[in-house]
């Protein structure tokens, strides 16, 4: 089976299984997910990254909180195949990537004279922690070299978790918290520097991009059904306005991805920051966009009386904040002021 055709059934069957969780806690389904499903996703680069990132868009629509465990733990896979690192973790494991560096909390790494590996410090926003066997993080060494991938058995003394810092509305359920290690063993994943360096990282970057369409597609479909069960006669023209504004900002989103993965996809071993960069502030201009028009179209009825779409309102302005705003948009133009590309020719 090549790639496409092995990601078409990986998004058919995600569809699936996902309409058997509804009302499962996002740690739930995300465990009931990694039994079968998500270490069979196409990789990117892979011919087959559309797909991927078709199989997120499913998760983000249904469940941000659990688009981010589902992301998470997929891109950690994806980065140790990427290294040539085989786990040594059981099957049905359920992996986290923990990449932020916040101010003043480090994880420092230690290696004795037989090259064992030890880990101390904190890691801040660990997505999935309350509820992972596994992680991949990034760490750094006493004399500052890094960042250095390792991976870690959670299920060690020596760990401790707390989610008391985790105060947020939106993203509450997703099961983050700050992570403690006190001399824990752990096992290093490739070399120094590797985590930035790979292609990988930025094909991961796309991805999350399309978690956050698929969050602005569950806010799109509750404006268009509303309007739908209407009359025609009785559709108000500012709403109708609305949903065209929604339409074509969700569009010019949905191009660019399928533009990224085609590029991805032919490149696989080139820089794409420019490219992933475009998407994700596309992506983000776009969620936006769409929570704006949707709330002011349909007023405060859906945000009070549906529970899906206040949660998914407020999961996705929470998670759009992994882009780093303006200092992307910088980024942006910095890369194409250095490429000799004619960047906007049809």
């Amino acid at each position: 089976m090549n790639a496409a055709a092995a990601g078409l059934e990986v998004a058919a069957s995600l569809r699936a299984q996902l309409s058997t969780l509804a009302g499962s806690p996002p740690t739930q389904a995300w465990r009931e997910l990694a039994k079968q499903a998500l270490s069979d996703w196409p990789l990117p680069g892979s011919g087959a990254t559309l797909e991927r990132w078709r199989a997120l868009v499913e998760v983000a629509r249904f469940d941000l909180s659990l688009a981010k465990l589902v992301e998470g733990h997929t891109d950690a896979l994806a980065i140790m195949q990427e290294l040539g690192h085989e786990p040594a973790a059981p099957a049905g494991a359920l992996w986290s990537t923990w990449a932020a560096e916040s101010p003043g909390s480090r994880v420092l790494a230690k290696r004795d004279a037989s090259g064992q590996v030890t880990l101390s410090g904190s890691k801040a926003w660990c997505s999935g922690a309350e509820a992972a066997s596994h992680a991949l993080l990034t760490v750094w060494f006493a004399d500052g070299t890094g960042p250095q991938l390792v991976t870690v058995d959670l299920r060690q003394k020596g760990i401790g978790i707390s989610s008391q810092a985790w105060r947020a509305v939106g993203m509450a359920d997703s099961a983050s918290a700050d992570v403690r290690f006190e001399q824990v063993p752990a096992t290093l994943v490739g070399e120094v520097g590797d985590y930035l360096s790979r292609p990988g990282f930025w094909q991961g970057g796309a991805g999350v991009a399309a978690c956050w369409f698929g969050g602005a597609l569950a806010l799109a479909d509750t404006l268009r059904e509303a309007l739908a069960q209407q009359p025609s006669a009785a559709r108000v023209p500012f709403r109708q306005a609305a949903l065209g504004r929604v339409d074509v900002a969700l569009g010019g989103t949905s191009a660019l991805l399928r533009e990224a993965a085609t590029w991805i996809d032919a490149h696989p071993n080139e820089d794409a920051s420019l490219v992933a960069l475009r998407v994700r502030q596309s992506a983000e201009a776009t969620a936006r966009k769409v929570l704006d028009e949707v709330g002011r179209a349909l007023g405060a009825t859906p945000f009070c009386s549906d529970a899906g779409f206040a949660r998914m309102a407020a999961d996705l302005p929470v998670f759009i904040r992994q882009s780093h705003a303006e200092r992307d948009d910088a980024a942006v133009g910095e890369r194409v002021l250095a490429s000799s590309a004619a960047r906007w020719a049809l």
